[in-house]
């Protein structure tokens, strides 16, 4: 192990050990933001997936992020499994002391590992259905049902994924999408456009995120095509396609993946946004976090008939919601500046869904289940 996270002579504190399927630079997201506010209250290990490197024999890199999450990266030789990272994680744990410790799960793939480890408290945060998404880890939906065996507490990202979770265990908790408000409504001062950008013709619609299976590229071709005076960006890396399936029309960019501080300079010079998302499996059950992130940033933004944006956006008329025969048309009405009493009404939407807030709820549930777990073993000591 390059270090560890703490040595025996340090005193002592309270370790959120958090096991994920997604890389700390990946995209900043639901993690990021939840574990950032974590590591205020605790030391947090977040264990990300292993890299594989030759001629190494296994052994963890630790780096610690300005945000105080210790980010945890086993190094394994091509044919290295669970069963060293195990090994790894037990040896992190014995150089790692803490009064108490909590096991967070964003995978229960890494059951194969650390379904060993002893947590004072085990929570499972299901930010979504990963069995839906294409090609799904084996075992996975096996491994769920041990976590949800296991798990003290289980959260979800959307209230779709609350209503498919809450009969499989008593201690389900629905946690939408939530945003950091602040951050994204720098876009609404103006910031200068960004060098990749600039060169490109107004009125110009945005997208941000992920670009995989869950787009629907047929939709953002035709579209495009139908709305040849109108430039589409679209920003973020692209995953699990094949990049050459991409829309390549005069009037669709595809600037790539970018980070989280530098989203609020391409926004800002955004007309509008969108979110053309297939219906399908990998979206049922999805909460988009970037959908309060454009409210925050003051654009109008329509979306396909995705089940949590109609739940928590559509019907109070914040999202406008399209198919592939309205979309053009929905899109063009988002093409004139929005009214102050349209913003008005999305910050007082958007400030009952701070992540400072999710976070605050999520922590009272740690301590409420560690306090009645405290009990029950006093009780049981004095009996």
């Amino acid at each position: 192990m390059d270090k560890p996270l703490a040595s025996a002579a340090v005193k002592p504190s309270r370790l959120l050990v958090c096991f994920a399927h997604l890389r700390w630079d990946f995209v900043y997201q639901r993690p990021q933001h939840l574990l950032s506010r974590a590591a205020r209250t605790y030391q947090v290990a977040y264990f990300e997936e292993p890299f594989f490197e030759e001629g190494v024999e296994p052994h963890l890199r630790v780096r610690r992020e300005p945000c105080g999450v210790n980010v945890v990266t086993p190094i394994l030789p091509p044919d290295g499994g669970p069963q060293d990272i195990k090994a790894l994680l037990d040896r992190f744990l014995a150089e790692t002391p803490s009064s108490e410790t909590v096991a967070w799960y964003y995978t229960p793939m890494a059951l194969a590992f650390s379904d060993h480890m002893t947590a004072d408290v085990c929570v499972y945060d299901c930010m979504d259905e990963l069995s839906n998404f294409h090609n799904p880890p084996p075992g996975l939906c096996e491994y769920e049902d041990r976590l949800f065996e296991r798990a003290d507490l289980v959260f979800t990202g959307g209230y779709s994924l609350y209503e498919a979770k809450r009969r499989r265990h008593p201690q389900v908790f629905a946690f939408p999408s939530s945003v950091d408000a602040a951050h994204f409504r720098k876009a609404r001062a103006g910031r200068p456009d960004p060098a990749d950008q600039s060169g490109i013709a107004f009125p110009r619609v945005g997208f941000f995120g992920v670009i995989d299976e869950r787009m629907d590229l047929d939709l953002v071709a035709h579209t495009a095509a139908k709305m040849p005076d109108t430039q589409f960006v679209m920003l973020g890396p692209v995953v699990k396609i094949d990049p050459d399936t991409l829309p390549r029309l005069p009037n669709v960019h595809w600037l790539g993946g970018k980070s989280y501080d530098e989203l609020p300079e391409y926004m800002a010079n955004w007309t509008a946004g969108w979110m053309p998302f297939a219906l399908n499996a990998a979206t049922r059950f999805i909460s988009p976090t970037k959908t309060p992130e454009f409210l925050a940033a003051g654009l109008q933004v329509t979306s396909t008939a995705v089940p949590d944006v109609l739940r928590g956006y559509a019907g109070n008329g914040l999202v406008g919601i399209a198919d592939r025969t309205s979309m053009a048309r929905k899109l063009r009405e988002t093409l004139s500046p929005p009214s102050p009493a349209w913003l008005a009404k999305v910050d007082g939407h958007l400030a009952a869904q701070s992540w400072d807030m999710t976070w605050a709820a999520m922590l009272d549930h740690l301590l409420r289940v560690r306090a009645a777990a405290s009990t029950v073993a006093l009780k049981v000591k004095g009996a």
